[in-house]
């Protein structure tokens, strides 16, 4: 879908166009073996956030230093999710997000680092598979009605309803006349949901010609990556210019004052991961509600039982 920017992220995707070059491995972090890369990368990321996270919590600071910064905001961020998080569930708020965009622009990213620091039982994610044989006779709406939040809930929906908005209409998968009631009932519907009292928030990740390209080969080239990498991803790319109206289309239609959509620059995919986070902090007024003191009781006595012998079980060998 179309990458002409408006709001925040105008401009992003205006740049001239740069005479390609073959791309290497080197030029995609894969000149490494395939133990690491973006494995080793992530790793070395928790750990990292571990680190600051202690510090923020009152032990020893860790160091800085320019090369910490995302890590030192990453970490903070996810601290100010953890205090929405609890402020969403104490008062019984409803969030819906909605994380869109073109393949590889880097929703999968975003939505792990806000849920990694998050109870799986308040923040759930939902990406949905095909439809199968009874949902396509279903109303279209069915199948994500019911996984709209509950009181309590924060939902964040790894690509939604707009699927019919964009990969439906482009590959055929749907009749121009379903296309054209999606655009008619798609605002009615997201009104309904506000005026239910879910907070809905819709995020566009937009990605240049060029970072998809270069992103589509390294996940072509890491067997890390690869299973990220569908015939679908490598169709979307004959159909850039038919996406592209697609999403000038569907902004159109939905962009709308009560539900708008908001653009994430995502060719940098660090930068659009704070960015994003930043600004679903600020659509949510919250306060940092004091955890309860907790007491750890004294540990039960054993009165005599005696366990079984360690030899009598089977343990998993100590291979490290």
């Amino acid at each position: 879908m179309d990458e002409v920017k408006t709001g925040a992220g105008a401009g992003a995707e205006e740049k001239p166009r740069k005479k390609r070059k073959a791309l290497k491995l080197k030029d995609l972090g894969l000149g490494v073996p395939a133990t690491g890369g973006e494995v080793l990368r992530d790793a070395k990321e928790v750990a990292a956030i571990e680190s600051h996270w202690r510090a923020l919590s009152g032990g020893k600071p860790a160091k800085g230093g320019k090369k910490l910064k995302y890590i030192d905001e990453l970490a903070r961020l996810q601290f100010e999710l953890i205090k929405l998080q609890e402020w969403v569930r104490v008062n019984g708020l409803k969030v819906c997000v909605l994380f869109e965009g073109r393949d590889a622009a880097g929703k999968g990213g975003v939505i792990k680092r806000i849920t990694e620091s998050l109870n799986p039982r308040v923040c759930r994610i939902v990406a949905l598979g095909t439809p199968t044989e009874k949902e396509r006779g279903q109303w279209y709406f069915q199948r994500y009605v019911a996984q709209l939040p509950a009181k309590g809930e924060i939902v964040l929906f790894d690509r939604s309803w707009y699927n019919r908005a964009g990969v439906e209409h482009v590959m055929g998968f749907c009749t121009d006349a379903e296309y054209q009631e999606f655009l008619r009932a798609c605002p009615l519907f997201e009104d309904m949901l506000v005026q239910s009292g879910i907070i809905l928030i819709k995020y566009w990740f937009s990605v240049s010609d060029e970072e998809q390209e270069k992103r589509f080969t390294e996940r072509m080239r890491n067997p890390i990556k690869r299973w990220k990498l569908s015939p679908m991803d490598l169709e979307s790319r004959k159909h850039w210019v038919e996406y592209s109206k697609a999403k000038d289309a569907m902004l159109e239609h939905t962009d709308r004052k009560l539900t708008p959509w908001y653009i994430v620059d995502a060719d940098d995919k660090k930068k659009a991961r704070l960015n994003c986070i930043s600004h679903l902090l600020q659509q949510i007024p919250y306060q940092d509600i004091a955890p309860v003191e907790l007491d750890l009781p004294p540990r039960q006595s054993d009165d005599g039982y005696k366990r079984p012998k360690k030899s009598k079980q089977n343990w998993v060998p100590e291979m490290y």
